[in-house]
């Protein structure tokens, strides 16, 4: 099953607005055969499974062959961490002003960098092996903006935590 397989359920998303809500979303068949934790898929599908350059950048990987896990990682191998290519530079953009992109979000956000030094949800990363067999590493797949917030929050010597949690997409 490939992103544009959920082309139907996405385009049933769209028409039905605001009533067509996650929690609906979550449990139509086609999404609950994949069984991958809510977190992610909410991140994954149900926000961005049918944008165009999303979809180009991970339209080819079959999403039945994908196992996802919470894990801790260090701070410092997001420092070079690709995202996909439709958004290739954006994570620098965020990184170059990391107060800046706090502060356009909720408080309870900035407080909990504040505090914790790290993001209040756990972006989505995924093996890039699965986008291409030849290649290695992590790659972010959404939480563009919490990954280029540490990078600048490491780069300018502001509170961060030496390790983050992420959601994990393994082969």
């Amino acid at each position: 099953m490939k992103l544009e397989d959920l082309s139907p359920l996405m385009a049933r998303r769209r028409v039905g607005g605001p009533s067509y809500d996650y929690d609906r979303f979550r449990v139509d068949p086609v999404v609950a055969l994949l069984q991958w934790p809510d977190d992610v898929l909410e991140q994954f599908l149900f926000d961005f499974g049918d944008n165009a350059a999303f979809v180009s950048d991970y339209g080819s990987i079959d999403l039945r062959d994908i196992t996802w896990r919470l894990e801790t990682i260090p701070a410092a191998d997001f420092n070079e961490m690709p995202t996909g290519a439709s958004d290739a530079g954006c994570i620098e953009i965020y990184a170059e002003n990391p107060v800046y992109w706090v502060e356009r979000r909720s408080h309870k956000v900035g407080q909990h960098w504040e505090e914790h030094g790290t993001w209040l949800r756990p972006p989505i990363l995924i093996e890039r092996h699965l986008l291409a067999p030849s290649t290695s590493g992590l790659q972010v797949v959404e939480g563009r903006t919490r990954v280029g917030v540490l990078r600048g929050r490491l780069r300018e010597k502001l509170y961060a935590a030496s390790h983050h949690q992420a959601w994990v997409g393994h082969p």
